[in-house]
């Protein structure tokens, strides 16, 4: 499967994968090879995909992805590195 995940900042990503999982708007799903079409929100959390390395993992804040015919192209906003701070917390 061929892979492609972009954001406002560019291409995050370009590749070949046997598997990539999801954070769903209602809830974790995993795509695998031939897998039905389909088009999907994605929630804030992290997207997961197998690359010869081993796996590799991506934060995003929220998003969408597209899967047809063993091609999967997600738009997401990449999740902020300094995410998880309290808002209250003030300089």
């Amino acid at each position: 499967m061929t892979l492609t995940i972009i954001a406002p900042c560019g291409t995050l990503c370009s590749t070949s994968t046997d598997k990539v999982s999801f954070p769903g708007t209602v809830g974790r799903f995993t795509v695998l090879p031939n897998h039905a079409p389909l088009i999907a929100g994605l929630a804030p959390g992290e997207i997961v995909y197998s690359a010869k390395e081993g796996d590799v993992r991506l934060r995003i804040k929220n998003g969408c992805v597209r899967v047809f015919e063993n091609r999967i192209e997600a738009c997401v906003e990449k999740a902020d590195e300094g995410a998880g701070k309290p808002e209250d917390e003030q300089s």
